[in-house]
């Protein structure tokens, strides 16, 4: 989270070209993966993130967090909110 207008604009627009830390970067790619196909996602994302710096309690905020905004999204999706 950031009140840095210029830095959402540039997460929005590519994470993977936003001046990001290296740790948020490694954060990022995780999520888009889960995001994309969560059953790609291996022990080397895991040893990823802890290479980054985050511990397990870190790890599995990350999931929860990332799998719930997914699910909540696809919940509205499939209700057709926001559409209309």
């Amino acid at each position: 989270m950031t009140l840095d207008e210029s830095l959402s604009e540039a997460i929005r627009k590519d994470y993977k070209t936003a001046p990001l830390e290296p740790n948020e970067r490694v954060m990022l790619d995780y999520v888009a993966k889960i995001t994309r196909n969560a059953k790609s996602v291996g022990k080397e994302d895991i040893e990823a993130l802890r290479q980054a710096g985050f511990d397990d309690r870190a790890i599995l905020q990350i999931n929860l967090i990332s799998s719930w905004f997914n699910f909540i999204n696809r919940v509205a999706d499939g209700l057709g909110v926001g559409r209309e």
